[in-house]
């Protein structure tokens, strides 16, 4: 745990530091950097029985999750735009 929180720190350190250069790369080599994290989650989460035999139930679990999130979402986000046209509009 100290070991995430000091390279988080450290991160936050030098992003402070180089802010002023330009580092126009990085964006790459972050998006590189996090597909390759992403398959070796892949690989993680496939080669572990447990997961793969509960994968009906888990897939099931996050459907519902995400439409639940993604209506919630919707709807917050049209009544915001409601409320924020109303006061547009002088109503």
């Amino acid at each position: 745990m100290f070991t995430i929180i000091g390279l988080m720190l450290t991160g936050i350190l030098l992003g402070y530091l180089l802010r002023k250069r330009k580092l126009g790369k990085i964006h790459h080599a972050i998006t590189l950097l996090i597909w390759a994290l992403l398959f070796l989650l892949g690989i993680e989460v496939g080669g572990n029985e447990q997961i793969i035999r509960g994968l009906h139930s888990i897939g099931l679990e996050a459907i519902v999750l995400s439409v639940g999130a993604t209506t919630g979402s919707v709807l917050a986000a049209w009544l915001l735009w409601k409320v924020l046209y109303r006061k547009e509009k002088g109503v």
